[in-house]
């Protein structure tokens, strides 16, 4: 039992490899649904909110806090599906949630050049240069908006267990390889592993629910309590801590949460 991401450009060939991933391993395979449940949030229709996404990060400034208010949900909906386990999550920023976490084996797939270049000029009708020039586009969105809501590059190995390069090697191939790599033993669920997920979905799920009123609030979970931080004059602390507790009293498995005021700094 394991949790597999998969990280992938576009014509990388990355979803085929996830979808066959998951059936011969009997998992769960999940990506769009993550953007689904984000529109409903945000009220925009989905493919609007995929355009968004990839292709201005500045969308985010027209919403109070988007980006905080995206990354909370994205998150919460993220590590909602972890906790099932059984899991390959080929969608956006599937690793950046669950750096830490054991049972995760992270993937970016790689594609030949050369052969996204074909795709792209038989999909879209076009010339060499401008399927060049659309792909340059792609990646640099991409990865500029995973720099705008997360601070992180994809294209950095170091948040990957293993990089495959799809052209010496198949796509059969790279699925032999990581279902090998899941079968081995190191990536296997453990109850300590699990529960640190826990911490992790549960501390996330109290951070989407306030997150509208408090966008700057932090929230971390150990086994069902919840400790929450946030910025706020002290003489307010009374009606903070009723408020976050109202928000937040119909999550399942919430125990106790406890609300650390900030003080505000006054220059």
């Amino acid at each position: 039992m394991a949790i597999i991401t998969i990280s992938r450009g576009s014509f990388s060939q990355g979803k085929a490899v996830a979808e066959k991933v998951a059936e011969k391993l009997g998992y769960a395979s999940v990506s769009r649904e993550i953007l689904i449940k984000a529109s409903k949030e945000f009220n925009i229709p989905e493919i609007k909110l995929a355009k968004a996404i990839h292709d201005a990060p500045s969308f985010w400034e027209r919403f109070s806090f988007g980006r905080e208010r995206y990354v909370a949900h994205i998150a919460a909906t993220i590590l909602e599906y972890f906790q099932k386990d059984n899991v390959v999550y080929h969608g956006l920023a599937g690793q950046f949630f669950v750096d830490d976490t054991p049972h995760v084996l992270k993937v970016r797939i790689l594609a030949d050049p050369e052969d996204r270049i074909a795709t792209e000029m038989a999909r879209q009708h076009i010339s060499r240069e401008q399927a060049l020039q659309q792909l340059k586009d792609d990646d640099y969105d991409r990865r500029q908006w995973s720099l705008k809501l997360y601070g992180i590059d994809t294209g950095d190995p170091q948040l990957y267990d293993f990089m495959l390069h799809i052209q010496k090697l198949t796509v059969a191939d790279a699925v032999e390889i990581i279902c090998q790599a899941v079968k081995s033993g190191c990536f296997q669920t453990t109850p300590a592993s699990q529960q640190a997920l826990d911490n992790l979905a549960l501390a996330a799920k109290v951070k989407a629910k306030i997150v509208a009123q408090y966008p700057a609030a932090t929230a971390t979970a150990t086994e069902g309590r919840v400790l929450v931080h946030i910025k706020a004059a002290g003489v307010l602390g009374a009606a903070v801590e009723a408020e976050i507790k109202d928000l937040t009293r119909q999550i399942p498995g919430l125990k106790e949460i406890e609300v650390h005021l900030i003080p505000l700094t006054i220059f």
